[in-house]
């Protein structure tokens, strides 16, 4: 590994991938994320199951699973059926700012997705979770607006694709402005290390991913300008960190990746048709006889663009969308709670999507009974027969036990080509051929990606992947700080030494996804 204490700086691009970076590279765009896979170490970073913002960022702060945190996605079962609450906080577990904080070193924590931030030594602006968190030192956002000219923006609205214009710029105007922030508080308070997160990059793949992966040749110049922009915000952190002087090795990582999204899984649904879950009542006719109208129009080419335009506009104000439910009727699992029998329900998915539960409000379920529903379930799920479901048990992925709060059973379909739903937007369990009026075209996938380079390494790609688990060690070993023994990844800095004619020992092999 490098000689002595270096200083570390990590750009997170949240659902970066190289399925899409690597033609753009290849086309000569992105200037500054090519160089680094040019000069440097680059390989797949495996991500944590599931493979979503919450429990995946946490994870890389901590270097724990989402067994060892307790957290497993963006929202926690919260009292009775159908209520959750947003996940609050990875703590008490430690992120690496806070293992680096409490041996004297300065740390800068930009976009972080938390409610609000906590003391550190050094400085922290989180994001996402709210719109106006509270930062540390309290005076820290007011400063920051006063350099910038300008309020620091927020999280991007929800897409219409009636103001694709407007979003789209506004993507680039706060990758922009992150670009500035992250270079203001490289030169003061001139951290030793530096986290910036551009949020923006996944909810541009999750709308427009069937667009971007046509190349930079063939993508609309919004995206265009979207990329070009991240990259040269990405750039001047990097500058502006390296000319404070001393050792220093840039990271840039993902939580995820993304691909397309090529059908819906609608869990709940599956669990219905199995006698499962049970409805009082008809469950929703509504909904079903209008998904099944709305599925049969979206077929004709003719009329999907009309289609998708009614969506967009019934999605896009309060009236709108009170109006589009007395249509349809509310699919959600939130409003359909309250129609379901828990009394003979034993088994249903919210609030994580790629969770199954057993209904602990149904007091006839012995621990046997218990037992045998899961094997029940995992047989049946695995005979699907027009996709491949693969169920796992949350000790089956997780290190940590720290699982009282875990889906009973874990699902991934189709290697996340097709999206898990707790919704009842549609009658069927697999919708095959997604429509183009539903959510997005691009959905996440296990491997993200990982470039790192100390300014003067020689490029090395590596074969194997690694843990997104082993981003944490990895920085606390750069800068000469102890691991702490409940950690399960392990560190790559021993990839970032000067090359000396030799390939190296092998890739550390990440924690696997199930058995």
């Amino acid at each position: 590994m490098p000689d002595g204490p270096t200083r570390v700086l990590v750009l997170g691009l949240d659902g970066g991938t190289f399925d899409l970076l690597d033609p753009w590279f290849a086309a000569g765009e992105l200037p500054f994320l090519r160089s680094m896979a040019s000069r440097g170490l680059s390989a797949r970073l495996t991500s944590v199951y599931p493979a979503k913002t919450i429990p995946a960022w946490y994870s890389f702060a901590t270097g724990l699973d989402p067994g060892s945190l307790g957290v497993f996605g963006f929202t926690a079962p919260d009292g009775g059926p159908g209520r959750s609450r947003i996940v609050q906080t990875f703590r008490p577990a430690e992120a690496v700012w806070d293992t680096l904080s409490r041996r004297g070193r300065r740390v800068g924590i930009v976009n972080f997705p938390l409610r609000s931030s906590y003391p550190v030594n050094g400085v922290f602006l989180p994001g996402m979770l709210t719109e106006r968190p509270d930062t540390h030192p309290a005076g820290l956002r007011a400063e920051l607006e006063e350099e910038l000219g300008e309020p620091i923006g927020a999280e991007l609205p929800p897409f219409r694709d009636a103001e694709r214009s407007g979003w789209m710029s506004q993507a680039v105007h706060l990758v922009e402005q992150r670009g500035r922030i992250g270079e203001l508080l490289s030169r003061h308070p001139s951290p030793e290390f530096l986290f910036v997160l551009f949020r923006e990059t996944d909810r541009v793949q999750h709308q427009l991913w069937s667009e971007l992966v046509r190349g930079p040749e063939h993508a609309a110049g919004d995206l265009c300008a979207f990329w070009r922009a991240l990259d040269e915000a990405c750039g001047r952190i990097d500058r502006a960190f390296r000319e404070a002087g001393g050792p220093a090795v840039t990271l840039v990582v993902s939580d995820h990746g993304h691909g397309a999204a090529r059908s819906d899984f609608f869990t709940n649904r599956w669990l219905e048709e199995q006698g499962y879950l049970h409805f009082r009542g008809n469950g929703g006719i509504r909904r079903r006889v209008a998904s099944r109208v709305l599925v049969a129009i979206d077929r004709y080419d003719s009329l999907r663009r009309p289609l998708r335009a009614l969506v967009d506009r019934l999605g896009g104000s309060r009236p709108a969308s009170r109006m589009g439910s007395l249509l349809t009727g509310n699919a959600s699992f939130e409003a359909m709670a309250s129609r379901i029998d828990w009394d003979k329900t034993v088994a249903f998915s919210y609030p994580i999507p790629e969770g199954i539960y057993l209904n602990r409000w149904n007091r006839s379920l012995s621990p046997a009974r218990r037992a045998s529903l899961l094997v029940e379930i995992r047989e049946r799920l695995a005979a699907f027969p027009s996709a491949a479901v693969e169920t796992f048990l949350p000790s089956e992925l997780y290190h940590g036990r720290n699982l009282s709060g875990a889906p009973d059973l874990l699902l991934r379909v189709d290697g996340l080509e097709t999206e898990l739903r707790m919704d009842f937007a549609y009658p069927k369990p697999l919708l095959s051929n997604r429509p183009g009026y539903f959510y997005g075209c691009g959905v996440h996938r296990m491997d993200g990606i990982l470039l790192a380079s100390n300014g003067h390494s020689s490029p090395r790609r590596l074969s194997e992947p690694l843990s997104l688990l082993d981003i944490a060690p990895t920085v606390l070993e750069l800068m000469g700080v102890p691991v702490p023994s409940d950690r399960t990844g392990r560190s790559f800095a021993e990839f970032l030494a000067p090359p000396d004619g030799a390939d190296g020992p092998g890739a550390p092999t990440p924690p696997a996804l199930g058995p």
